[in-house]
């Protein structure tokens, strides 16, 4: 008899806290896939400290194939589901395609940054959902005070050391906390020429800092963060954000080449294209995790939507400490429906919360008891270090070093404003130029998401020359993926402005989490079946409910790029390396992302994109 085949896909919490358990319960008795775009497991929770300086990327990302034992790894973003054939279609990180039979499935594909309607946000902003955000972020926040420090006209100066953080919960918090401590080091060692000071903001349209959290844990977060001089703004968000700015909602302006996107998140598209009943864009399942007349089908984490037990009528929230809990219970359930032990419900005690403000600075009320100041971050860090399934002494030494040492403040420049998009199905995931079946969406947003924040992004585009405009001109001629995307943010804003950007978002309330229409990923059948159906178009540029595409580029009408002529110098399948340079580009500098090479024998040069 075969033995039992179980996907998984996602591996966030639910998904990673699943594929542990049911290695361990399984007893090489099942087959277990494991499919996930990255090859390890992101901590989210100590992802603010890396964009401070105090974590090194690679303390947080536990290796999937380190510690899971007996589980294969599947590099890919799942696009399409068959219920009825029971199959996973995805897309691999070098644009291969592949199919997973299963027997057992678990959705456990996590969720991705909420966009709003707002003008100039899907352009100008970034969000913190993975480390190609966050190494980003460190980047970014570093160039412009030393930029700032080197500049003698004041108002360019407080435009650059001005940062704006929009969303006040436990992630933007503590991205505001940890930044102001930041930025502040940064100065003392050297001082601007105005004389000037960092300014951190944080908006919210809630009445206080972090609602979810009891209230007194609440006010000791806004205590630290006054006292660090940010300056934060309650029930005040962003109307409009542009190149050189962003206007509020109390009709204020404010001059920043900063806007950080951490409003809350949105289940992943992947579970729109199944045609199941959903709640708020999450999938609907009973208290056993199991989805309702799909015995074989299972979900988990931000993508589930899973009864609260302890409050009838209500769901448990998307958080990671549910979400966590969440898989251990569905590997036992799993197992349980291939013929072993017993069913479980999903029931919780609340463990309380734990937010880090940086130093010893922290806001905790474990099993309930409030707890503020060293006590706070002894307890919050203590919490870390034992959630963590790995790294753990790496992380307490570099917190040991950073009490001790000086952070080093330098920019990498290895993650481009263009290469994380906010708009994007795949946050964890960084935009490459000419990466095969790159989104016509993404590769729009990677033409203009880098004109708020650095201009030498806006100015070169990897491969191409020059972008003509600024923001609210013309997109640049050579785009990463092909011809320039006419209906991409940032785009002619004549034809399409800053609200059709945000068309696949119109549909979120304030913490709404339902069905985006124009969302990456989401279609009324599976993505294999609307490539079936013909050309796509590019992912979300139409705006249309239930289209979705991975076309590369606007101007290829969903076709696959086509390899340039002459003989290549691999055998695999050949990629486009991009369009070619103008004759008087200088060579590339360190900021500058080198475009491809020309050879005079026709052939690709190795290293190009």
């Amino acid at each position: 008899m075969s033995r039992p085949r179980i996907v998984i896909v996602g591996a966030g919490f639910a998904g990673y806290r699943t594929a542990r358990t049911l290695s361990r319960l399984t007893r090489h008795q099942a087959d277990i896939t494991l499919l996930n775009p990255t090859d390890y497991f992101l901590y989210l929770p100590l992802l603010p400290q890396v964009a401070a300086g105090i974590l090194e990327p690679r303390r947080v990302s536990v290796s999937l194939s380190g510690t899971l034992p007996h589980v294969r790894l599947v590099l890919g973003e799942a696009d399409g589901i068959d219920l009825d054939g029971r199959t996973v279609h995805y897309t691999g990180p070098e644009g291969e395609e592949g199919t997973l039979a299963y027997d057992r499935l678990v959705l456990a594909a996590g969720s991705v940054n909420k966009l709003l309607p707002i003008p100039g946000v899907a352009e100008h902003a970034h969000g913190f959902r993975g480390l190609p955000e966050a190494l980003y972020l460190r980047d970014h926040v570093t160039r412009q005070v030393e930029l700032a420090a080197a500049a003698d006209d004041r108002a360019e100066c407080a435009a650059r050391c001005t940062f704006v953080v929009v969303g006040a919960g436990y992630t933007g918090t503590e991205v505001a906390a940890h930044g102001a401590m930041y930025t502040d080091a940064q100065v003392r060692r050297h001082p601007m020429r105005t004389g000037m000071r960092p300014r951190w903001m944080l908006l919210d349209v809630a009445p206080r800092v972090m609602p979810e959290m009891d209230e007194r844990l609440s006010r000791t977060a806004e205590r630290v963060l006054r006292q660090r001089g940010v300056d934060v703004r309650m029930g005040t968000s962003v109307q409009e954000a542009t190149h050189d700015g962003v206007v509020l909602t109390d009709g204020s302006t404010v001059d920043t080449r900063t806007l950080v996107w951490c409003v809350g998140v949105r289940p992943d598209p992947l579970v729109e294209s199944l045609g199941l009943p959903m709640e708020r864009g999450r999938l609907l399942v009973d208290p056993h995790l199991q989805v309702p007349g799909r015995p074989e089908l299972f979900a988990c984490g931000d993508v589930a939507a899973v009864p609260d037990l302890n409050q009838p009528g209500q769901y448990t929230p998307m958080t990671a400490q549910h979400a966590w809990r969440h898989g251990k219970v569905c590997a036992h359930n799993v197992v349980a429906s291939l013929g072993r032990g017993q069913r479980r419900a999903y029931r919780h005690r609340d463990m309380g919360f734990v937010v880090d403000l940086g130093g010893a600075k922290a806001a905790a009320n474990p099993l309930g008891l409030p707890m503020s100041g060293p006590a706070a971050g002894a307890v919050t860090r203590g919490y870390h270090l034992a959630a963590m399934p790995g790294n753990r002494v790496r992380v307490a030494a570099d917190w040991l070093l950073d009490a001790v040492l000086p952070r080093q403040a330098v920019q990498l420049g290895l993650v481009r404003s263009w290469s994380v998009p906010l708009e994007s199905s795949s946050p964890e995931v960084a935009r490459v130029p000419g990466r095969p079946e790159q989104s016509g969406k993404d590769a729009g947003t990677a033409g203009t998401a880098g004109k708020h924040a650095d201009g030498d992004d806006a100015k070169k585009q990897p491969g191409g020359e020059p972008a003509k405009k600024q923001p609210g001109g013309e997109p640049g001629k050579n785009q990463p993926g092909g011809e320039p995307a006419k209906n991409q943010p940032g785009g002619e804003p004549a034809k399409r402005g800053p609200e059709a950007a945000s068309a696949g978002s119109r549909s979120h309330g304030e913490r709404a989490k339902g069905s985006q229409s124009g969302s990456p990923r989401a279609s009324g059948k599976p993505r294999r079946a609307v490539e079936a159906a013909g050309p796509r178009p590019a992912r979300g540029g139409s705006g249309k409910p239930g289209k979705s595409s991975r076309a590369s580029g606007a101007g290829s009408a969903g076709k696959r790029p086509t390899a340039p002529s002459g003989p290549s110098r691999s055998a695999g399948p050949p990629t486009d390396p991009g369009p070619e340079p103008p004759a008087n580009q200088p060579p590339p500098g360190p900021d500058i992302a080198p475009g491809p090479v020309r050879r005079t024998d026709g052939r690709a040069a190795e290293g190009d994109s």
